[in-house]
């Protein structure tokens, strides 16, 4: 009897080691969701940080910011009003990108250096493809805007807001504001208008997109209801940083298909900020 017994026991811890290493195996570039990984950071944390969301895909999924990113506490310059308050928050040791409700978004900010201010909070910038597929399912609207919607007609009342300030502009996902408000900046940039080796349609309404959001047609006089009315903007000469999006003023061209592909990785101005993924 104490043999059979000593045989159950040791069975069950063999298939719990075999179960654990499976569970490793699967969650070798996501420790935080395996079970040990659980164990250790507890069941509330999820496969994200806290102000992040998860976004699920083909491979395994990645966490983006559920906010824009605004400067931490411990910034030098929490509202950032040109670009050397950028650089000031950057070199400060203790100064990184977080996102939380309620911030005015890290602005004057360019491309460059809103990858750094990811990689100091631990992050990066999300791929464009990323951007889009966290941005699905966001209310696009095309007129009519209400303060409870994406920022995209000066409806709301500051220039930008505050994030989160939009109760209905959210993602499937629950990522506020990537609609308006902000331009958006994401990884990538654009070289004499081609990208990924593709060469890109010209400055217009956008009629198709591929599967990872990159538009295959546009109309350079009429808007298209399918794609929103979400308009394609693109200098095709020189390198070119890439964001999405829209800001307050972009109406009805603003959108989770609207790209801004006009400006230099060095370009920092009033309407574009960023947000993080992981």
């Amino acid at each position: 009897m104490k043999k059979i017994f000593k045989s159950l026991i040791v069975g069950f811890i063999a298939v719990i080691l075999v179960t654990v290493g499976i569970d490793a195996a699967d969650n070798y570039d996501n420790f935080s969701e395996s079970m040990i990984g659980r164990i250790v950071f507890g069941e509330g944390e999820g496969p994200c940080p806290k102000g992040m969301v998860f976004v699920p895909t083909d491979t395994q999924g990645f966490c983006i910011d559920m906010y824009e990113a605004s400067p931490g506490d411990s910034c030098p310059e929490i509202q950032v009003l040109n670009q050397l308050h950028s650089r000031d928050n950057i070199n400060w040791s203790d100064c990184s990108a977080v996102s939380k409700a309620g911030r005015i978004p890290w602005r004057f900010v360019s491309q460059t250096q809103a990858q750094t201010a990811c990689a100091k909070a631990g992050k990066r910038l999300p791929t464009d493809e990323e951007w889009y597929l966290a941005s699905l399912g966001t209310p696009d609207k095309s007129n009519d805007w209400l303060d409870s919607d994406c920022h995209v007609d000066s409806n709301w009342s500051d220039q930008p807001g505050v994030t989160g300030s939009g109760a209905a502009c959210v993602s499937s996902y629950g990522a506020y504001d990537m609609i308006g408000n902000v331009w958006e900046w994401v990884k990538g940039e654009v070289r004499d208008g081609v990208y990924n080796d593709e060469v890109l349609p010209k400055s217009g309404y956008i009629t198709a997109v591929d599967s990872q959001g990159m538009p295959l047609e546009i109309d350079e006089l009429e808007a298209n209801e399918n794609y929103n009315n979400d308009y394609f903007w693109l200098k095709d000469k020189g390198v070119r940083g890439f964001a999405r999006g829209g800001y307050w003023d972009n109406k009805e061209g603003a959108g989770v298909y609207a790209m801004y592909l006009v400006s230099p990785p060095s370009f920092a101005g009033t309407g574009i900020g960023f947000r993080c993924a992981k």
